[in-house]
């Protein structure tokens, strides 16, 4: 294992914000990370988990503890089924899985960081989500102190959540299995409407794999969704707040503000969340509270391109990025009376 001290985090992160730990970590093993997780444990020593950095806000204070960086690598492949370590770096498994001909993650392309953190958020997009393919998430459970395999009903997985991340100081996942689909080199069912139009078929039609990874990197590409250092509208975490899920109560007040605040030809966008329920979009609430593509006038600015994006144009710090989302949050709550909920984890401070 590799340790450094008082060692900078913000380059591990996609923001490239956030202060120093004190000490950090490399573990390249299951054995490393274990090991590194029960050193912390015996001696009380808070622990910072961090694979690819793509949904972290690390305070400019940094981190009093030890920040373990998970590395470890291993693709393992037996016939519709997947196998990846938790550092796996997430884009790369997914072109791996598409060029073996197996669908079920082809519309997650492009998605920053590592296959570890993809059962904690249960990570979706373009109408796919891992917890349709996911079927074990080997962890190592730092309360009964032993590796053990949760099935995919026991990672209790829902929108943008599961089992990890409402109990993040019980679990490290080592390693996450899926199951594939073999469609003799077709996509899974195209689900959602935009991927659909891009790629010219019907929702539910099944395309070329190869064409809907590389469909939706042009897609998430436009959005300033893919990783380009050359790029500050991809300084980001991506989209930084979740989709409001609003009881049919909540969704009748908030169709009523729209009304007040647009007029009676406004209709938010909803979609289906459950008996009783309606999604509505974040990006919407955003934009229509007067925070356009580009806001800002100081270092963090909502992205260019997206107005779900928050991002570091170069020489912010993480209060000037957590100034513009408090700013976000209450400007969407005056307008809508909804409070947005933040999807990257924070460390050290408070939205």
């Amino acid at each position: 294992m590799q340790e450094l001290h008082d060692a900078p985090l913000a380059p591990l992160t996609t923001f490239r914000l956030g202060g120093p730990a004190t000490r950090l970590v490399t573990a390249t093993t299951d054995a490393e990370v274990i090991a590194a997780v029960r050193d912390a444990d015996d001696t009380g020593t808070p622990l910072l988990l961090i694979g690819g950095g793509s949904n972290l806000v690390i305070g400019d204070k940094g981190f009093d503890g030890t920040a373990l960086r998970i590395a470890t690598r291993g693709v393992e492949l037996r016939g519709t089924t997947l196998e990846l370590a938790a550092g796996e770096v997430w884009t790369d498994a997914v072109a791996r899985a598409v060029e073996a001909g197996l669908a079920g993650i082809e519309c997650l392309a492009g998605i920053p960081g590592s296959a570890g953190a993809t059962p904690i958020q249960n990570v979706g997009a373009y109408g796919q989500e891992v917890s349709s393919v996911i079927t074990e998430v080997i962890a190592y459970d730092r309360r009964a102190g032993r590796t053990v395999t949760l099935t995919n009903e026991e990672c209790a997985f829902s929108y943008r959540h599961s089992r990890f991340k409402a109990d993040p100081e019980r679990y490290v996942v080592l390693r996450v299995r899926f199951e594939l689909e073999d469609a003799d080199g077709l996509s899974a069912p195209v689900k959602y409407a935009e991927a659909a139009r891009a790629l010219g078929v019907e929702p539910g039609e099944r395309v070329p794999l190869a064409a809907a990874r590389e469909t939706v990197l042009k897609l998430r590409a436009g959005k300033g969704m893919v990783l380009d250092a050359e790029d500050h509208d991809t300084w980001s975490a991506g989209s930084f707040f979740t989709n409001p899920i609003l009881t049919d109560e909540q969704y009748a007040a908030f169709r009523a503000r729209v009304r007040e605040r647009l007029g009676d030809g406004f209709e938010p966008p909803a979609y289906p969340a459950g008996e009783g329920h309606t999604k509505t979009s974040a990006a919407w609430l955003i934009d229509k509270a007067g925070f356009t593509k580009g806001y800002g006038t100081g270092p963090a600015r909502i992205s260019t391109k997206h107005t779900l994006a928050l991002t570091n144009r170069g020489e912010a710090t993480t209060e000037d990025l957590l100034a513009l989302a408090r700013e976000v949050v209450a400007g969407v709550r005056g307008a809508f009376g909804i409070t947005l909920v933040n999807e990257p984890v924070t460390v050290g401070v408070n939205l």
